[in-house]
């Protein structure tokens, strides 16, 4: 099938994109990237099978601990050289035309007369740019935490899974800019303000990107919001996504717990790591509407 409005779902990486996307899809117009996928890259009708058959509610609780949707990136390692660990954002002009033939040619056979729509998520370099030249009515919902939030959970995951612990010179984002480098070096190199430094740097990629896309075709939505009203969060994704209303994954969504870790950095970051984040993500923080006030802390 042809694909139509792919549906990507961006975010920084430990911002609650993951949630998200397992919540959305349960949608019975999706299709995203299974375990399938990631094993047997070039099998993209098993992923078909896999993800239509958790539409079944029995099969659903039998193996959803099992199949379920994830990023899956030895998927891109087979179909996009270089897209799952890029050293900086893609961009439109790092899409070669056997690459984006290749894209297409996996995942079509995934699509079916029901699950239509491809919904994909990615984190850490949005990647916008790159997707936008390969699929020019995708749509871009990019999942948006505290950036204080997201670092402090950077700080406390396995040294495998946030490479900041090497330093920017060995991590996967490439080397600082001048005014993040000194304000690294200002901060006494700070692991701390380097995970602050990731969410910055990722965000404005973000914002860039966005700039060469129709208003109408990028949707934002906060991981705060979501927790606290995942419902009324869930029915805006649809009708930005233009996903038909479904009863069934509206009852879905209301008996699906989300687990709300919106002011765990609170207790697990001092008070002075707090200012610190604070200070160094200011502006970003109050573009997005965060508390930046003393009392946002401790």
């Amino acid at each position: 099938m042809k694909i139509v409005k792919p549906i990507f779902i961006v975010g920084t990486g430990r911002c609650g994109s993951t949630a998200l996307h397992r919540v959305l899809g349960v949608h019975p117009g999706v299709m995203w990237l299974s375990g399938f996928a990631e094993q047997f890259p070039e099998k993209p009708l098993w992923n078909r099978w896999a993800v239509t058959a958790m539409g079944n509610r029995a099969l659903r609780r039998i193996f959803r601990a099992r199949i379920k949707p994830g990023e899956n990136y030895g998927f891109w390692y087979r179909h996009a050289y270089g897209f799952a660990e890029p050293g900086r954002d893609l961009l439109r002009s790092d899409v070669t035309p056997r690459v984006k033939k290749q894209m297409h040619a996996a995942f079509e056979p995934m699509l079916t007369p029901k699950r239509d729509r491809l919904l994909i998520k990615l984190t850490g370099w949005s990647r916008i740019g790159f997707l936008d030249e390969v699929f020019p009515d995708a749509k871009f919902i990019h999942i948006v935490r505290d950036g204080r939030a997201v670092a402090s959970s950077l700080l406390h995951i396995d040294q495998w899974q946030w490479r900041g612990w090497y330093g920017p010179y060995s991590w996967r984002y490439g080397p600082l800019s001048p005014e993040d480098q000194a304000q690294w070096e200002a901060s006494g190199r700070s692991f701390v303000a380097l995970a602050g430094l990731q969410w910055r740097i990722h965000t404005r990629a973000v914002e860039a990107a966005r700039q060469a896309l129709d208003p109408g075709r990028f949707l934002e939505v906060k991981y705060e919001q979501f927790c606290e009203q995942p419902l009324e969060t869930c029915r805006r994704v649809l009708e930005f996504a233009e996903l038909q209303p479904s009863a069934a994954f509206e009852r879905h969504v209301q008996t699906t717990p989300i687990k709300d870790m919106t002011t765990r950095w609170r207790k697990d970051l001092s008070a002075e790591q707090q200012a610190l984040l604070t200070g160094l993500l200011h502006e970003e923080l109050l573009r997005y509407g965060y508390d930046v006030s003393k009392n946002a802390a401790g």
